[in-house]
């Protein structure tokens, strides 16, 4: 299918070098927009803010939904000066793609275009109560009800949960919808009305929303009557690879240039490290974890608790591509705690070097289960904790426990994988900012005794939407992502200390579940707190801190 070389009526381009590619990645932490070249898919240049995560209460994430457009259109300046410091005009891009961070709701009023809340993040956990009605009003009193209509669970990751909790807690959010003026989406979606004014958002990002057939890829009607809402008011569901706008923003330097790929974050990830035949698998180490695996034209229904979702649509006539989502909440952010909230290390690129200094963790093993556990568990109610605590447990070993909890929870995502897909999954692809880390890498290959294939290329989900924006322009770039150089990093420990090492970290894990209780989310709410999710971690902790000997 993706080596077809006509596109909408016409022969797609087969050397393209005028021609260059825009992507906007919008992610949880950062904004920024990148340059590629459409014939070789070499990244010309970017630029990039961070943004804002709000934490007005334990377990709840928002950000300005203001701040994630205007740091946006920041980034579309500052790259188009950098390209007229290399002598190269702004008018060469020829297109634009989108990749945002998903399940993310952000909503506003159709006739002023203002947020009517703030964004609630994909990792926010304060539908919790809402999950558990909701699920008491289905038949099967299961959160499994839905998943052969939208491959999901319901739980508090995807965004019909957060609509159903902003309908039911914020008045001015009802009464938009009864008057018909409340329009709301992914990030993908207020991105795309604030920079053109269309209403619409891809396949990939509504197939996180749980309002989504995945046969027919358009929204479910008995779905949206679950969630009470009305469908004539959710965005146009497109493929992801067309045309969805032009740039309206007077004063952005690339007004008039059409938007024409969205893609999720994850799933622009896994086009762009070229996963596209049945089998192929990539994981990404951001915030998150998040692993994919193509499955082809057909949807997988999961029965250990993946996720099935659309891998892209690359084009109006194209099939869907489906794949299997394994989805673990923390990662990068466990090591952004260590620096943020325990003090222990100066950077997040220290922790490598001080992880590098001891041979193991010294029996400590970290379940960074802030907020709930996702895959495969799907369990709200476990808390983070650490287990195995000495005397003389130092930092370099709550480091090395810190990146191999991230190892440990992949492991469970590729076992998933594989118990899915009835096959061994020797190699496996990775992309994402923590993927730098050497030992880290190292450590994935150790701890899953699998081959981890680490392409040059760092910047997979930006050239993921650049893929599709160029494939909804008529330039096909998919050549460009499956001639990538890599480093491997092949295992290097033997499977009884591997399996050892990881039963461990499972009855860690188990000692997590059922921690939480809602009596728990009234502790030091108030007046709210900018303490952040892992308030509660850090309290349970401090006794040991206070009592040990300096670890800084």
């Amino acid at each position: 299918m993706l080596n077809k070389r006509w596109h909408n009526g016409r022969e797609l381009q087969a050397d393209a070098d005028s021609v260059l590619i825009g992507s906007i990645d919008q992610g949880t932490g950062s904004s920024r927009f990148l340059v590629f070249s459409s014939s070789t898919g070499a990244l010309i240049t970017y630029h990039q803010e961070e943004v804002d995560i709000i934490y007005p209460r334990n377990g709840w994430a928002e950000a300005n939904p203001d701040q994630l457009v205007q740091s946006v259109l920041s980034c579309i300046s500052s790259a188009v000066s950098n390209l007229a410091a290399l002598g190269i005009a702004a008018n060469r891009i020829g297109c634009i793609g989108i990749a945002n961070q998903r399940e993310t709701l952000v909503a506003w009023d159709r006739r002023t275009g203002e947020p009517v809340h703030p964004a609630i993040l994909w990792l926010d956990a304060r539908t919790e109560q809402t999950v558990e009605r909701l699920i008491a009003t289905t038949r099967s009193r299961s959160a499994a009800e839905f998943r052969s209509i939208c491959g999901l669970p319901i739980t508090t990751y995807f965004t019909g949960v957060k609509i159903r909790w902003l309908l039911d807690n914020v008045p001015a959010a009802r009464e938009l919808q009864s008057s018909g003026n409340l329009m709301m989406g992914t990030v993908d979606t207020w991105l795309l009305y604030k920079l053109t004014g269309e209403y619409a958002t891809d396949v990939t990002n509504a197939s996180r929303t749980m309002l989504l057939d995945l046969a027919t890829c358009q929204w479910d009607p008995r779905l949206c009557r679950f969630f009470g809402l009305d469908q004539k008011m959710l965005p146009k569901v497109c493929s992801s690879a067309e045309l969805f706008g032009r740039i309206s923003v007077a004063d952005c330097p690339l007004a008039g240039v059409p938007i024409t790929g969205i893609l999720g974050d994850q799933q622009a990830a896994l086009v762009g490290q070229g996963c596209l035949e049945s089998g192929d698998t990539k994981n990404t180490y951001g915030s998150g974890c998040f692993m994919l695996c193509n499955t082809g034209l057909s949807p997988v229904v999961s029965s250990s608790g993946l996720l099935t979702t659309v891998a892209y649509q690359l084009g109006r006539s194209a099939a869907p591509v489906y794949a299997l989502e394994g989805s673990v909440a923390v990662a990068g952010t466990a090591i952004r705690w260590l620096r943020d909230s325990l003090g222990i290390v100066g950077s997040v690129a220290e922790t490598e070097t001080l992880a590098g200094k001891v041979p193991d963790t010294a029996g400590c093993y970290f379940v960074p289960a802030f907020n709930g556990l996702y895959c495969p568990y799907w369990r709200s109610d476990a808390r983070g904790l650490i287990v195995g605590l000495t005397g003389a447990t130092s930092r370099e070993h709550l480091c090395r426990a810190a990146l191999e909890a991230v190892c440990y929870q992949s492991r469970e995502l590729l076992d998933c994988m594989e118990t899915e897909c009835g096959t061994t999954l020797n190699r496996i692809k990775v992309d994402g900012g923590m993927t730098s880390n050497r030992l880290l890498m190292q450590l994935q290959a150790d701890l899953a005794g699998v081959t981890v294939v680490r392409p040059e290329m760092a910047e997979t989900t930006a050239l993921g939407a650049a893929v599709a924006a160029a494939w909804g322009h008529g330039i096909d770039m998919t050549a460009s992502v499956r001639q990538s150089s890599v480093t491997e990093f092949y295992p290097m420990t033997g499977p009884v200390d591997r399996l050892r090492k990881f039963q461990r970290w499972l009855d860690a894990v188990q000692r997590s579940i059922g921690w939480h209780r809602q009596e728990d989310d009234g502790e030091g709410d108030a007046g709210g707190s900018s303490a952040g999710p892992w308030a509660p971690l850090v309290i349970w902790l401090s006794p040991f801190f206070l009592s040990a000997p300096p670890l800084c």
